[in-house]
């Protein structure tokens, strides 16, 4: 483990899959309410968080999203310039995903946590991503870095908000 805690960039859809379902992106955004990792968001992250609070969550989803948003330990990172993603426009498959990667690589996290392949996946088509940082899928972040055991992700797998205290 490093001297300093560790900083965790979290993909849009890790915060949102956080507050619709009670599994794995949830107890990641538990982690990082309890200040196990930095988080770190980009500002472009955060516009898409915004976006989607205003245009598809429920009354009760952008509750839970801006109870999560103002109580996280979560440092914001900057975007980066329109030069720099299209120069680094082969970063990972998806142009869309080249700033959130970007802005991982610039703020210098020690994992970005995702559930989109464009982002994590183990091929050529991140190699170079992967040449910077180390992406990876929630679960394998609950598994790898947090210590979840097989029983325990396997007992969140498919749990409802019901099964929460």
């Amino acid at each position: 483990m490093p001297d300093r805690p560790l900083r965790v960039m979290a993909d849009t859809n890790v915060l949102i899959s956080g507050v619709i379902f009670p599994r794995a992106a949830y107890e990641f955004l538990q982690h990082a309410l309890r200040g196990d990792f930095t988080l770190v968001l980009s500002e472009h992250i955060l516009a898409e968080v915004r976006y989607w609070m205003e245009t598809k969550a429920t009354p009760l989803q952008r509750a839970a999203m801006t109870v999560f948003l103002e109580e996280a330990i979560c440092e914001v990172a900057p975007d980066p310039t329109r030069a720099e993603v299209e120069q680094h426009i082969q970063l990972v498959r998806d142009p869309k995903d080249v700033p959130i990667a970007l802005a991982a690589i610039q703020a210098g996290v020690d994992y970005l946590v995702s559930n989109d392949q464009d982002l994590i996946a183990q091929d050529e088509t991140t190699s170079m991503l992967r040449q910077w940082l180390s992406p990876i899928p929630v679960v394998a972040f609950l598994r790898d870095v947090m210590g979840w055991s097989p029983e325990e992700l396997e007992a969140i797998r498919h749990r409802t908000w019901e099964e929460i205290d």
